[in-house]
C-alpha cells in the first residue's frame, strides 16, 4: 500500500469513497445527497492537501489536511479521513492517521484539531485516542444523525510539539 498526494485522475475514485461514506448520514456533516461537483470544494480545494492510499491502482482511503483556521490560527491543522467501506478493517485508517501526523509535523503545524467527531462514531473516537488525541470539548446535540437524531460531537486535539 502506498500513500501519495492525490492527482486529478484520482477524482472519480475519491468521489466513490466520499459518496459512500456520506450517504449513511452518521459520521460526516456533508448532506448525503451532496452532488459530485461539490467534491472539489470539500476535498480538493486549493487551501488543502489531499492524499490517497492505493493498492494495485485502487484507492482504499483518502484524507485531507489543511489549516484549521486562517491567519493567526493557521498553525493548527485540521484533517478529515475516509476509508472505502469495502476496505474497512484492514488498518487503513491507522495508516492514514500516521501519515497525516508525519505530514503535519513536516509542515510545522503545532497541533491537529478535529472540530467535529460524532460521539456515536466509537471506532473513530477510539482510533484518535490511540494516537494521542484528547477530547477537549463537547457540543451537545451538535450532529443530526440519520438514525439516532441529535447526538453530541467532540472537539479532539493532539499537540504535535510535545515530546
Amino acid at each position: 500500500m502506498n500513500i501519495r498526494k492525490a492527482i486529478e485522475s484520482d477524482f472519480d475514485q475519491v468521489w466513490q469513497i466520499f459518496s459512500e461514506v456520506i450517504k449513511t448520514g452518521d459520521t460526516y456533516v456533508f448532506n448525503p445527497n451532496t452532488p459530485q461537483k461539490d467534491l472539489k470544494k470539500h476535498w480538493f480545494a486549493d487551501y488543502m492537501e489531499t492524499y490517497v492510499m492505493e493498492e494495485n491502482e485502487q484507492i482504499l482511503g483518502t484524507y485531507i489536511i489543511k489549516p484549521n483556521q486562517i491567519d493567526l490560527g493557521n498553525h493548527i491543522a485540521n484533517c478529515s479521513y475516509m476509508v472505502n467501506p469495502d476496505a474497512q478493517g484492514k488498518g487503513i485508517g491507522k495508516k492514514l492517521c500516521e501519515h497525516s501526523l508525519k505530514i503535519a509535523k513536516e509542515n510545522n503545524y503545532e497541533g491537529i484539531q478535529f472540530n467535529i467527531v460524532v460521539s456515536t462514531n466509537k471506532g473513530a473516537v477510539k482510533l484518535w485516542e490511540k494516537y494521542g488525541f484528547q477530547i477537549i470539548g463537547t457540543t451537545p446535540k451538535g450532529f443530526r444523525h440519520s438514525e439516532l437524531g441529535l447526538v453530541d460531537t467532540y472537539i479532539m486535539y493532539k499537540n504535535l510539539k510535545e515530546k
